[in-house]
């Protein structure tokens, strides 16, 4: 069965946007890049809320920008062939390899778990994970822990208080000062 992940980069103090909207404090350098160039590898597809659907639409064209370096055209390239879902209430069509959700989230995840294909299924979005964490759909929680505090902002975790039981599986710091942190769901 295909796992449910839920990957963001967070500050120390929890928050994926910090309180002015910005995350330019998560801009991964060379070798956290090349971390999440590999992990990229692993998803078969990828939900999206509106917002960072928005926010990743950058690298549908990234590939006519001439100052990327090899490994974000190797990014480009995955992310463009890489089916996704968006979820959106505002949104009448979408670009690229994507689709707008047909049905509700727990639906969706089923289908993509009972159908073809290989690979994790990824959830982006601090709304959407939230949702789906509310329904159990949450196999594995991925952060990677930045060496700032924000102050504020969007919570990575904003699920509704209910107790999750986590197992580690992995951990990896590099030489930023940032740390990967992979748990997976106790059942």
């Amino acid at each position: 069965m295909r796992s449910v992940t839920y990957s963001m980069s967070v500050s120390l103090d929890g928050y994926i946007v910090g309180p002015d909207g910005t995350f330019d404090w998560s801009e991964p350098d060379e070798q956290v890049f090349q971390f999440y160039l590999d992990e990229l590898k692993a998803v078969g597809t990828h939900l999206l809320g509106r917002r960072l659907y928005e926010t990743m639409l950058y690298w549908e064209t990234a590939d006519e920008d001439p100052v990327l370096n090899a490994a974000e055209r190797e990014w480009t390239g995955l992310w463009k062939a890489l089916p996704k879902v968006v979820f959106s209430r505002t949104l009448a069509e979408v670009q690229g390899n994507a689709r707008l959700a047909t049905g509700n989230l727990a639906e969706e995840i089923a289908a993509l778990r009972d159908g073809p294909g290989a690979g994790d299924i990824a959830i982006g979005g601090a709304a959407l994970a939230a949702d789906a964490a509310a329904e159990g759909l949450v196999d594995e929680y991925q952060v990677m822990v930045c060496p700032v505090l924000v102050g504020g902002g969007t919570p990575y975790f904003g699920h509704d208080g209910q107790r999750v039981d986590l197992e580690l599986v992995e951990t990896r710091p590099f030489d930023s000062g940032a740390v990967f942190l992979r748990y997976r769901v106790r059942r």
